[in-house]
């Protein structure tokens, strides 16, 4: 299994990242309330809800309704510093547990950024994860008011990474008409994705010129999605022209598929590659190395 590593840390790694992974679980308003605490930013933008008279005139939008929903469930956490508190995790001076400080601090200051979206038939999943040398953390959460912060040395990093990608038990995992293996021309698979899209399969044929094997897979490729994975990489090694590349997974009947686009013999070609989750980090290193240049 290839680890994601950049290098050495300019200096040794603290006591709270040594050894397995550690984890905690945190409502949003101890999350909030914990990087306040170390005057650290969250690394996502909090949903609120504005009132511009948009509701008034409409009657309550589905978004106002969700977002109200999200307040109720968040004050009904209470203050975070409150449980913070009573779960020993804040003292009574305001000095935060040593381990999340680190690890909110990771994630505000990192070398490395992975950012992470998963959604598998509907249920939604975000992770966050950051490497700086020796050192890596993670947060993740599906419903938005719980969260997992993780912290763990960064050889440890590719089975983290591997977690976000893992899908449900009770998913099943049916035959899939989608080869393991395939190579199509770029320009072709995107015509046809859009054709399917439209509701054109007719023109499948043509595009494929023919191919029975390219169509099939590029059909069954539409059809048996039942969710993808979105990966965002960056380094901030220059923070002014921060480079980015991109990884892209599509879930099938039984299981994960690589869909990487690259140049063969001057002609961009679509990758399509059956992976499992424990192949993400490798997945994303050649993605690191080209930004990391």
């Amino acid at each position: 299994m290839t680890t994601i590593d950049l290098g050495p840390a300019p200096a040794a790694p603290t006591e709270p990242w040594a050894g397995v992974p550690r984890r905690v679980g945190l409502t949003l308003p101890e999350l909030t309330h914990a990087c306040e605490t170390i005057g650290a930013p969250l690394p996502f933008e909090v949903a609120t809800h504005l009132d511009d008279g948009l509701d008034a005139r409409l009657g309550q939008t589905r978004s106002a309704a969700d977002a109200e929903a999200l307040d109720r469930a968040v004050a009904g956490f209470g203050e975070g510093s409150t449980s913070l508190r009573r779960r020993d995790l804040l003292d009574a001076g305001g000095t935060l547990d040593s381990g999340i400080a680190g690890a909110l601090g990771l994630l505000a200051t990192p070398e490395v950024v992975i950012d992470l979206d998963v959604v598998v038939d509907g249920l939604r999943g975000r992770a966050w994860h950051r490497q700086k040398g020796e050192a890596a953390a993670s947060l993740a959460t599906v419903d938005g008011l719980v969260f997992e912060l993780s912290w763990y040395p960064s050889a440890a990093w590719s089975t983290e990474l591997g977690r976000t990608a893992t899908v449900p038990g009770e998913t099943a995992r049916l035959t899939s008409a989608v080869p393991e293996q395939l190579k199509v021309p770029f320009a072709t698979a995107d015509a046809v994705f859009e054709a399917l899209r439209t509701g054109r399969g007719d023109l499948v044929p043509v595009l494929t010129e023919g191919d029975v094997v390219v169509s099939r897979a590029l059909e069954a490729l539409h059809t048996e999605s039942h969710g993808r994975l979105r990966a965002i990489v960056a380094t901030t090694a220059d923070p002014e022209n921060p480079l980015i590349g991109t990884v892209s997974w599509t879930l099938v009947n039984d299981g994960w598929r690589s869909m990487r686009t690259v140049s063969l013999d001057g002609e961009l070609t679509l990758l399509i590659t059956s992976v499992e989750p424990s192949e993400l980090a490798a997945d994303l290193a050649p993605v690191l190395a080209e930004v990391a240049r």
